[in-house]
C-alpha cells in the first residue's frame, strides 16, 4: 500500500567468538547492568554445552547491530523430557532504551524463531519444544501459540509448547517432581542453589546468594548443585532454584542482595548461641 515503509532487513547469523562475550550477557553489556554482577557461569555452561548440541543465533539489523538473540539445545539436554526435538531455553530481543537499545517490534523474533526452526529441520530433528509463561511477562505462551505451537505440558505459570514437524513424534512433558529438598544443618543456615548457568539472572540471584551469606562466616554454609549433570537435573526436578534453610525463594526477578541478607540474618538469628558468645 503506498505510504507503508519497506520492513528493514534483518539478518539471522550464528554466533561467532566476536560476539561472545554480549551473549554471555544477553546482550545486556551497557554500564551498570545487572547482569554484570552474574560471574562466568553462563561462560562456563557454554563451554561444556557447545559440544553437547547447544546452538545459539543472533538477529541483526541493517547496520549490523545485535538485537536479539536465541539459544537452543537438543530436548534431551533440557529441563524437559522428550525425544528427537530441539529446545528453545531462551528467545530474547533487547527491549531497553539503555545500552543498545529497543529492537523489538521489528520481527526479530519471528526471524530468530524461524531460523531455529530450519537449522533444526536441517539436522533432521521432529519438533521444536520451548517453555513459556501464561502471564503478560518475558517467554510469553501466546507469542509461541501464534507461532504455531501448542501446550504439551503446564506446571504453574510455565507452560511446556511444542511443534512436530512429523505426525508420529511423541509430546514432550516437565520433569516429573521429585519433591526433592536440601538437607539442614544443625548449627549452620543452609543456602542452596541448583544452578545450570544458561541463564544469568538466575546465576544473579545465586551470586547475590553468596554475597549476602558470605558477612556470617561459618554460621552459613553455600552449597551449589551443578545441574549440567544430568544425573543432578533428574534428582531435583529443576534446572535453576534457590533456597535458605530448605525453604525456596522466588528468583524471577532476581531477588536484592539486600533481601537476601534480611533473610538469612533471620535464619541465623534463630540458631543457637554458639558457645563463648
Amino acid at each position: 500500500m503506498p505510504g507503508l515503509a519497506e520492513p528493514e532487513p534483518i539478518q539471522v547469523v550464528d554466533l561467532t567468538p566476536e560476539h561472545q562475550a554480549l551473549y554471555f550477557v544477553c546482550l545486556e553489556d551497557w554500564p551498570g547492568a545487572d547482569v554484570g554482577e552474574s560471574g562466568d557461569h553462563k561462560a562456563r555452561w557454554y563451554e561444556q554445552m557447545r559440544h553437547r548440541g547447544l546452538r545459539v543465533k543472533l538477529a541483526l539489523d541493517a547496520a549490523g547491530r545485535v538485537g536479539g538473540m536465541i539459544q537452543t539445545v537438543p530436548i534431551e539436554e533440557a529441563p524437559a523430557a522428550g525425544r528427537d526435538l530441539d529446545f528453545v531455553l531462551c528467545i530474547w530481543v533487547h527491549g531497553h532504551a539503555q545500552g543498545r537499545g529497543n529492537f523489538q517490534g521489528r520481527g526479530m523474533g519471528t526471524a530468530l524463531l524461524a531460523a531455529a526452526e530450519a537449522d533444526a529441520r536441517q539436522r533432521g530433528r521432529r519438533g521444536m519444544a520451548a517453555w513459556g509463561l501464561v502471564v503478560p511477562a518475558f517467554m510469553r505462551a501466546s507469542w509461541f501459540r501464534r507461532h504455531g505451537y501448542r501446550r504439551a505440558d503446564r506446571r504453574g505459570i510455565s507452560a511446556l509448547l511444542w511443534k512436530p514437524f512429523a505426525p508420529d513424534v511423541a509430546p514432550p512433558a516437565w520433569l516429573p517432581e521429585t519433591g526433592r529438598l536440601p538437607e539442614r544443618s544443625p548449627g549452620r543456615v543452609v543456602v542452596t542453589a541448583c544452578l545450570s548457568g544458561w541463564c544469568p539472572a538466575q546465576s544473579l540471584a545465586v551470586e547475590r546468594a553468596r554475597r549476602a551469606a558470605a558477612p556470617f562466616g561459618e554460621r552459613v554454609r553455600m552449597q551449589i548443585v551443578d545441574t549440567t549433570d544430568r544425573a543432578a537435573l533428574l534428582e531435583w526436578g529443576r534446572s535453576d532454584a534457590l533456597f535458605v534453610d530448605g525453604r525456596e525463594v522466588r528468583t524471577g526477578p532476581p531477588p536484592s542482595a539486600a533481601r537476601l541478607e534480611r533473610m538469612i540474618r533471620r535464619r541465623v538469628g534463630r540458631l543457637p548461641a554458639e558457645p563463648g558468645s
